[in-house]
């Protein structure tokens, strides 16, 4: 019966630390309109990598979401306009933070930018920085364009606006347990 009580304290203990520091991720990630800046921040804060170091690992299935017509309407853009998807994970020293689905109209960015998310591993927010980068999350309640993986620990979806308030990205994050998992020693 005790070793039943211990392993039920632990777990206990075990949960409100995760319920803890997943609070304390949710925070650093509404600090920023960047996700790619919170990554990096939690990234050093949880002693994954210092100097912390994002990359964005290209998937080979952005061509299986299209641009829908709700994200369309999103974007302000019509059915004619080109939107591009990038789907990319999002890592610091090679673990997985981020699984993200990016919607973009590439002409609301400048010709060198469209250039760096084809041929580099440059997070999005990195690479359109220069525009400003403002971030409105949809409504509560709004379906989302993209389902996340398994093991999921928190979803965020918004788009993005340059500083004159045009829309240029719409985004649907999903972020991963390894940012809550236990510190590395």
């Amino acid at each position: 019966m005790r070793a039943l009580t211990a392993a039920l304290l632990i777990l206990t203990s075990a949960c409100a630390s995760d319920t803890a520091t997943l609070d304390q991720f949710r925070q650093t990630l509404v600090s920023h309109d960047s996700a790619t800046l919170a990554l990096e921040q939690w990234c050093a804060r949880r002693g994954i990598m210092a100097p912390a170091h994002i990359q964005a690992l290209a998937m080979d299935d952005a061509a299986s979401s299209p641009a829908t017509p709700a994200i369309r309407t999103a974007l302000q853009v019509s059915g004619a306009e080109p939107v591009r998807v990038r789907h990319v994970r999002l890592t610091c020293a090679d673990i997985v933070l981020s699984d993200a689905l990016n919607w973009y109209v590439p002409a609301r960015l400048t010709p060198a930018m469209n250039v760096t998310l084809d041929t580099t591993r440059t997070p999005f927010g990195k690479v359109v920085a220069p525009l400003g980068l403002h971030r409105q999350p949809l409504p509560p309640g709004t379906p989302s364009p993209a389902a996340c993986p398994a093991r999921t620990i928190h979803h965020e979806t918004a788009v993005l606006r340059r500083d004159d308030g045009v829309a240029y990205s719409l985004v649907s994050e999903c972020y991963t347990r390894a940012n809550i998992a236990p510190r590395r020693p």
